[in-house]
């Protein structure tokens, strides 16, 4: 179990302590158990049905498990929080499928994920600080779209979309991004680019990435962690793993 009176700067950024959830008789998660670092990206891999969804849904208050702790920092439970409450907290969660304002400018849906008061007083008055401009300026560069930045996020390729909803995440400041299957669907040029763009996000948070493609997982050049069943099965970098008959007869060798 976590000491919940662990100094936070000393804490994982995330720790699973038993997870169990089961939905009419299966067992989606089974006593899931693992930790994420500060500054840390994982991968997470396994066969369908692994849990990697349902893991996810826990940790960002979607599902509530049967039993066990989700930590954050070492010092909150987000089995106790909502959806809400726990984005509030710092994390943020890119789906497979992108989600952005598509009558809208790269620019604008930049500027409408930004951190700030929404309360109808302060929105009327609300005026983009220098301070937001130049975070703005900063993420466009980060995720590779300055160049579009008044273009239609309805024009963009499929793989650029990815990157904006990103981006919109990353205004929000998170501690911890969770990106499930990050590169579905991309040519291997922008495959290559979302490499470089998570390893960068991982520069000033931590990043948890769910993903079949192997050659992607083996660009991060990063610990992984096998589910099955609900439960961890092995961790290590890829290599080790691809030796592991085990993570072979689950997973690899399908």
């Amino acid at each position: 179990m976590v000491d919940l009176n662990m100094d936070p700067d000393a804490a994982p950024i995330l720790y699973l302590d038993g997870v169990s959830v089961s939905f009419d008789g299966f067992k989606a998660l089974n006593g899931l158990s693992f930790y994420v670092e500060p500054g840390e990206m994982r991968a997470i891999i396994g066969p369908n049905g692994a849990g990697k969804t349902t893991m996810m849904d826990v940790i960002t208050g979607k599902t509530r498990p049967d039993e066990g702790q989700v930590m954050f920092r070492g010092i909150t439970d987000l089995t106790r929080m909502d959806e809400t409450a726990v984005a509030k907290l710092g994390i943020g969660r890119k789906f497979q499928k992108p989600s952005v304002f598509e009558n809208h400018t790269v620019y604008e849906n930049l500027e409408l994920a930004l951190k700030a008061d929404r309360r109808a007083w302060k929105t009327l008055f609300w005026r983009l600080s220098s301070e937001e401009s130049d975070r703005i300026d900063a993420v466009l560069g980060t995720i590779a779209l300055a160049g579009a930045r008044t273009h239609l996020a309805g024009s963009l390729s499929h793989g650029q979309k990815q990157w904006l909803e990103i981006g919109m995440l990353l205004m929000q400041q998170p501690e911890l991004l969770l990106v499930d299957e990050p590169v579905a669907g991309m040519t291997d040029a922008e495959t290559e680019q979302t490499a470089t763009l998570l390893r960068e996000i991982c520069t000033t948070a931590s990043v948890v990435v769910v993903e079949h493609d192997m050659e992607f997982i083996r660009s991060l050049n990063t610990r992984v962690t096998v589910l099955n069943e609900g439960s961890v099965l092995a961790e290590g970098s890829l290599d080790s793993l691809q030796n592991n008959q085990q993570v072979i007869d689950v997973y690899l060798g399908r």
